[in-house]
């Protein structure tokens, strides 16, 4: 008997403290219907890193992505304003942007050269000569909320979001002495793993507990026995101080303080000194997902270069440490002798807020108009 969405929901309990807590239910990762709730309000009513802000910092520089499913375009106007549209044209809905980043004084769209400026406006029709009731200030490009934190380029599809500051809530305050602005794009990464999205978050969360096991490079320099775990709102710091004497290769490139930052609900931001690398999680399908990795030093010169490349690397052979047992995870979570597991109350304090960011979106999603066709 097929269950319905409501008693999939409702398979989580949010109100349990973490030491009686269960996680997220196996059939969350793998069944459609959550996944296009998901799409409507876990990606759609939350604030989504679409690019990096060097890419929007001069005027006609524009980024376009998909976030939640929708088309958006994030452009640089000529007064210096960073702005979001739906990315579709609105003559006959092709996308008015075709690449994935560029620049231009006036954008045009390729299928019947309807052309906007950069502040959305409608500015060429052409041939429509004779079109009766046609208002073209009516018809500029459909604004979206748009806004910039630190390196970040961020955009939210609700019409009336909270700020993004209020979004990120303390996140802002612990940022400023971690100086981003002295750091430097390096390099980007991508991976597909046949994993849930979530998947992939879970193991992100939970305080190292897989480290030991699956990352022995990392876990020679890591602390376990000092590693903390600190939630916020909608965010989950793990920390760890670096001991100097572990692998040396990894020893070598990886300093200070690690400070792990994740942002509900699908990005991460790991902080050593001198160095940061952010992932992004995108879900493909209910069993893919793709990982965008995005490198910052604060020395790109030719001579840090061999340097730079050792610690993407390191970054790169922990993540295909981690997508294999991913996988397996998502095989397993299939399984007929899977529903839920318990937590660590020491280490699992961030995966069960990210089930319980989770329950309330999807709860919510389940009570408004446009999601009661579920």
């Amino acid at each position: 008997m097929v269950r319905s969405l409501e008693s999939l929901i409702e398979g989580f309990d949010p109100s349990k403290p973490l030491a009686e807590a269960w996680t997220i239910p196996g059939t969350w990762y793998s069944d459609e219907r959550i996944a296009e709730l998901e799409r409507k309000t876990v990606f759609s009513r939350n604030w989504q890193v679409v690019g990096r802000r060097e890419m929007v910092a001069e005027p006609g520089q524009y980024i376009t992505a998909e976030v939640g499913g929708e088309p958006v375009l994030v452009v640089c106007g000529q007064d210096g304003v960073v702005r979001g549209f739906f990315n579709v044209c609105r003559h006959h809905a092709a996308a008015v942007a075709t690449e994935a980043c560029g620049r231009a004084a006036r954008l045009q769209c390729p299928y019947h050269g309807w052309t906007y400026g950069l502040d959305g406006s409608l500015k060429g029709v052409p041939d429509f000569d004779g079109v009766k009731d046609f208002e073209r200030r009516e018809n500029g490009l459909v604004p979206l909320a748009a806004a910039v934190w630190e390196k970040f380029v961020f955009v939210h599809l609700d019409p009336n979001p909270p700020s993004l500051d209020e979004y990120l809530g303390n996140m802002v305050d612990e940022f400023k002495p971690l100086k981003l602005a002295e750091l430097h794009f390096a390099g980007r990464r991508e991976w597909t793993i046949d994993c849930n999205w979530k998947v992939f978050v879970d193991n992100y969360l939970d305080g190292g507990y897989h480290v030991p096991y699956l990352h022995k490079s990392l876990n020679s320099v890591l602390s376990y026995a000092n590693y903390t775990i600190t939630c916020g709102g909608r965010y989950c710091l793990q920390s760890s101080p670096i001991e100097g004497n572990g692998e040396a290769l990894t020893a070598s490139v990886r300093k200070g303080q690690a400070l792990y930052y994740w942002l509900y609900p699908n990005f991460m931001l790991n902080w050593y000194e001198g160095y940061l690398d952010t992932n992004l999680v995108l879900p493909l399908d209910i069993g893919k997902t793709r990982v965008i990795f995005e490198f910052y030093f604060n020395d790109v010169s030719q001579t840090a270069e061999p340097n730079n490349q050792k610690s993407m690397d390191i970054s790169g052979r922990i993540q295909e440490e981690d997508q294999a047992i991913c996988a397996a995870v998502q095989r397993g979570v299939k399984s007929r002798a899977y529903g839920s597991g318990r937590l660590s109350v020491r280490r699992e304090a961030g995966e069960n807020l990210f089930h319980k960011l989770l329950h309330a979106d999807l709860s919510a999603g389940l009570i408004s108009a446009d999601s009661r066709v579920i």
